[in-house]
């Protein structure tokens, strides 16, 4: 189950995370967001436990896309120990998604 973030608790949540985190930064207007949103979900379901799938809403929290540079949504971004080690956008399919999330998969 992703988790959804807010300006509050991305800091705790994502930053201070012992595992690597999948962060989405979507919008409810975005067409390709809730294209890719069931994609999302699995993930969070296929590797509970080796990774965190979170949620920000950048109309929620634009302090945090402004910070992370996401200028287009879908934006992915791949946090460990407090640092993004990869950033992607667009509604990428499954099978891409995967690719670039394990490597840092934690095991």
């Amino acid at each position: 189950m992703e988790k959804h973030l807010t300006s509050e608790n991305f800091n705790q949540e994502v930053l201070h995370s012992e595992l690597p985190v999948l962060v989405d930064f979507w919008a409810d207007w975005c067409g390709p967001c809730r294209m890719v949103a069931p994609v999302v979900s699995a993930l969070a379901q296929e590797y509970q436990g080796k990774l965190k799938v979170c949620k920000v809403n950048v109309d929620e929290a634009a302090d945090i896309a402004g910070k992370y540079g996401v200028m287009s949504i879908p934006t992915f971004a791949i946090f460990k120990e407090g640092k993004v080690v990869d950033k992607f956008v667009g509604a990428l399919p499954k099978q891409l998604l995967v690719e670039k999330v394990k490597p840092h998969l934690q095991y």
